[in-house]
């Protein structure tokens, strides 16, 4: 027997006189006393069960009850215009939430008979407020007062015993009961009610896709074949089959036929020893075929690369004889790249199956289906998208997000969008909304979304001599690369740029590309838009696969390109690395793709390419007097020299850094000392500090190495600066509230002023 637990909320009314509501239900009703009321609700779930064949669902484990006092403005309403009042209120509403079984979260509005979702704590109040809101504005003046005389509710809980099969609606299938190991590693689809709130905000919709839908159900149900939908990513070739087994059954319900949803790693990722995988597959494969059923496999290259060393003896070889045999029918996805990789690492797999392609949506179809979801929001979430909002966001992903298709890439963002939407408690999303939440995902600056944005060039120009010193040349490139991206003149079947910055260490190679990444993608990213690479890691053939991967891992590249797209790539002494990378390199920087051995593409696309190098260094004259031009075309020869002309000649620009100067020095240790000021040790207790010329011409000769440039400055700040400043603040625990004048005489001298 099972236990269904339903919150129920009730009001004392009057003397023997209680009103009840059944949370996750539409039953209400009246009694005496609270017993009673219990009683009545049991009465009308077991008269809902000979009904309906099944008990209400209610998943929320250890619910709770919570009252919302809600500020609110009531106002009267008529067919011209809203006439509020000159005050709010706060409004009381009980909400019943709480954990569920499958991890996510769930509130109730019993008055209003409507719940919710979320996935944090944090979120609880908000997203309910948003929600109450929406019923409010509906309420007359005069309903709303009679909710702020309804009396205090009470809680309490009804507990109902029943089979199971009663409460999930599963007692004309077999495989609750009788399919352990299907159970185990896959999930039924269509999802029982139980499962489909896990899934997300979007619609169930294959849109623009019908033809697609029928073949499916022509290739699995008169064919009775294998078949893999390919696309490109966000074609919605997820959809579409979706929206096939959903026709399959409601056409075929007297033929049995059972779709089986599975991750391909759960069929390896549980076995102990050798050969347990195999057994489970056989067992898997013995279920489905006396249940009728289809197994769905998300990602369906996976098959190849899971089980052995190689995909000959991977689960994929081993599930083909039974698939030849017609013991297994698969059903999956590809994009079209994944598919070739699929016929050459395993032909006779890949030949079991039949293929059904996602053409490409027209402009035209495209904007139907925007449009589509934006009605599906507004009738379902109640958050409305407004038209001009719409387009912004169409225009954007089509110009910054080329490499993924409509309508996956839409709806993905919007649904970001009426995330925030709901959590911010707004109820329409309009341009700046749109702008917002790709300025978050991308870290992109407005200026670069907003067209009507004029590009600031002064301020551009103060922007990176503020955080590159002595580099005239490389403040030049960043400038010049910044106002082609602004015109929206970037190739946009490449990376945005691919540059080499050559020069001596320490003389801000690695600041210049920090400074370039703040700029173009620091704005809303919670991680730093740099991505570094430390080449000289990569010196051996082996080492590619930890670069790029190896078919079965993910290089470290592709990990950190896949987490981050919109980022600068700093691929730190390139030199170093061995000439394999190199050829690796070469389509990533000729297309913006790297592709591995199973078909997967990551998009380098929204990336700008930093190479550093030293090359032609050690036949300079000694750092510390600013080179001439033709020491600095030493530079340009050497980087000539040591790549291959097929490698140089995909490289957008370089850009020789020269040595620093001695005043360019004391530029940089100003700036250091000001950035240390910030720190919280001083913020925290109101200290300003004031540095001496002394100071900083002693850091200025201490801090700059004929060898490594300014690279010894921050050191040299740490140990003579920070240390003995920090002995101070505990020497003096009491200091707050002043000012701190940093002197240096043969040591560092420190004094209020």
């Amino acid at each position: 027997m099972k236990k269904i637990v339903y919150p129920l909320v009730y009001f004392e009314l009057a003397p023997a006189h209680f009103y009840g509501l059944l949370v996750g239900t539409s039953l209400k009703t009246v009694a005496g006393d609270l017993e009673s009321l219990k009683l009545k609700f049991l009465q009308q779930l077991k008269k809902e069960y000979k009904r309906n064949g099944e008990y209400p669902e209610q998943d929320i484990i250890q619910p709770k009850l919570k009252i919302l006092n809600v500020s609110y403005r009531p106002a009267y309403r008529d067919t011209e215009r809203i006439h509020p009042l000159t005050y709010n209120v706060a409004v009381p509403i009980p909400v019943v939430y709480g954990k569920t079984d499958f991890g996510y979260y769930e509130c109730w509005l019993p008055i209003f008979d409507d719940n919710f979702t979320y996935y944090s704590p944090r979120h609880m109040e908000p997203l309910a407020k948003h929600l109450i809101n929406t019923y409010l504005n509906q309420y007359t003046p005069e309903d709303i007062f009679q909710l702020l005389n309804q009396p205090k509710p009470g809680f309490d809980l009804v507990t109902l015993k029943v089979k199971p099969e009663q409460y999930y609606g599963w007692e004309d299938t077999e495989y609750k009961k009788t399919y352990p190991t299907l159970n185990k590693l896959a999930e039924p689809y269509p999802y029982p009610k139980a499962l489909k709130k896990q899934l997300g905000i979007g619609p169930s919709a294959a849109w623009e896709r019908e033809a697609q839908v029928e073949d499916i159900i022509d290739k699995l149900m008169v064919s009775r074949t294998n078949v893999i939908v390919v696309g490109d990513p966000g074609t919605g070739k997820s959809a579409v089959l979706e929206q096939a087994m959903r026709k399959i059954r409601q056409r075929n319900r007297s033929a049995g036929i059972n779709f089986w949803r599975i991750i391909p790693q759960r069929i390896t990722g549980s076995a102990r020893y050798l050969g347990e995988w195999e057994e489970t597959v056989e067992t898997l494969i013995e279920e489905l075929y006396s249940s009728q059923g289809v197994l769905w496999a998300i990602s369906i290259t996976k098959l190849i690369e899971i089980g052995g060393n190689g995909p000959e003896d991977s689960v994929a070889a081993f599930m083909r004889p039974f698939i030849q045999q017609g013991k297994l029918r698969i059903i999956g996805e590809a994009s079209p790249s994944e598919l070739e990789s699929l016929r050459r690492l395993l032909p006779g797999f890949a030949e079991s199956f039949q293929i059904v392609e996602l053409p490409q949506l027209s402009t035209e179809q495209v904007s139907g289906i925007m449009k589509k979801f934006a009605d599906y929001a507004q009738k379902n979430l109640r958050i409305r998208i407004d038209s001009n909002g719409l387009d912004l966001a169409i225009q954007m992903l089509n110009r910054y997000f080329p490499y993924e298709q409509f309508p996956g890439k839409g709806i993905k963002f919007l649904g970001h969008c009426i995330d925030r939407a709901q959590i911010e408690n707004q109820h329409t999303i309009g341009i700046d909304q749109v702008i917002d939440s790709f300025v978050e995902q991308t870290g992109m600056p407005e200026l670069f979304l907003r067209d009507q944005l004029p590009l600031d060039t002064q301020e551009l120009q103060q922007f990176f001599e503020n955080r590159i010193i002595g580099q005239p040349r490389a403040i030049e490139q960043m400038i010049r690369l910044v106002k082609v991206f602004k015109a929206g003149l970037n190739n946009p079947n490449r990376p945005i740029a691919t540059l080499l910055f050559a020069g001596p260490t320490g003389v801000g190679k690695t600041a210049s590309a920090k400074a370039l990444a703040d700029y173009f993608f620091g704005k809303g990213q919670t991680k730093t838009p740099l991505v570094r690479m430390d080449m000289s890691e990569f010196q051996h053939p082996f080492q590619i696969a930890r670069l790029i991967g190896n078919g079965h891992e993910t290089g470290q590249l592709v990990t950190e390109i896949r987490e981050r797209p919109f980022s600068v790539l700093l691929l730190d002494e390139i030199e170093k690395a061995n000439p394999a990378i190199y050829d690796a390199l070469l389509t990533v920087m000729d297309e913006g793709v790297l592709m591995d051995a199973f078909g997967r593409v990551t998009n380098f696309k929204n990336t700008i390419i930093i190479m550093t190098s030293n090359l032609g260094a050690a036949s300079q004259s000694p750092i510390g007097f600013q080179q001439t031009t033709s020491e600095a075309d030493n530079y340009a020869s050497a980087v000539a020299q040591y790549f291959r002309p097929e490698f140089v000649n995909r490289i957008d620009g370089t850009v020789i850094f020269h040595s620093l100067k001695q005043n360019d020095i004391a530029i940089i240790t100003r700036k250091e000392l000001q950035e240390l000021s910030q720190r919280e040790g001083f913020t925290k207790k109101g200290i300003q500090i004031t540095i001496t010329e002394r100071l900083i011409s002693f850091l200025t000769r201490v801090g700059f190495d004929p060898k490594y440039g300014a690279r010894p400055l921050q050191r040299a700040i740490e140990q003579t600066v920070v240390n003995p400043l920090a002995n101070w603040l505990l020497a003096n625990p009491e200091t707050q509230n002043c000012i701190l004048q940093v002197d240096y005489d043969q040591k560092l001298m420190i004094q209020k002023v």
